[in-house]
């Protein structure tokens, strides 16, 4: 007698990431989950129910986990400066993880939140309340200038999403030779919005000054 299928929801979000990314949540169907996950439909309905209840928590998950990430950094204990520089990295090197995140977000994003429910609404709030707890730290320390922390984080996490995002784009301009952005590697790009996020949240206003052209 055979053994009843076995696999962890973590593998179904893993292969929905794809599908999702690649078709949008409109295109994206039950039957190509199931065949990325290697699993039969009545599996992938046991554990999630529906499509809709796959895309959500997948979305849950990935909130949840880049808040904690950022919630480790403002309770690390570290200078403001500090604090900025590995959020911005922490950022970068999850999208990098989950390399089909950021084009789910801009589909999502474009299509105006309609699958965003009020638990998943209420676990992407924590990321941004979790950066402005670090710029709140910074302001209050007097390193960082008077600002509003949300302002502050869509400052931050746009060009990271839309970078990662265009990783197809940008290997299509590199290898038509369209565009010269050999020297543009995810690290440089990376220390770049490092740079530009402290000069941008700097209270000392010579720095400022000195980073204009």
């Amino acid at each position: 007698m055979a053994r009843p299928q076995k696999v962890s929801p973590e593998r179904i979000i893993a292969a929905a990431a794809v599908e999702f990314a690649l078709r949008g949540y409109s295109g994206a169907r039950v039957d190509g989950i199931a065949r990325r996950a290697r699993v039969n439909k009545a599996m992938l309905y046991y554990h999630f129910g529906s499509k809709q209840a796959i895309y959500q928590a997948l979305l849950r998950s990935v909130f949840t986990s880049v808040a904690e990430r950022l919630r480790a950094i403002a309770s690390s204990g570290t200078s403001p400066t500090e604090m900025l520089n590995r959020a911005v990295g922490a950022l970068a090197e999850f999208t990098g993880e989950h390399p089909h995140f950021p084009a789910i977000m801009l589909r999502e994003v474009a299509g105006g939140g309609t699958h965003l429910d009020r638990e998943t609404l209420a676990a992407l709030t924590a990321v941004p309340k979790a950066f402005s707890a670090i710029v709140l730290q910074g302001v209050q320390a007097g390193v960082f200038r008077p600002m509003h922390p949300v302002a502050a984080y869509f400052t931050m996490i746009a060009p990271i999403v839309f970078y990662m995002a265009a990783a197809p784009i940008r290997k299509e301009l590199a290898e038509a030779r369209l565009l010269d952005i050999a020297a543009l590697s995810p690290d440089t790009f990376v220390a770049h919005v490092q740079d530009t996020m402290r000069r941008a949240f700097s209270s000392d206003p010579a720095r400022q000054r000195r980073s204009k052209p």
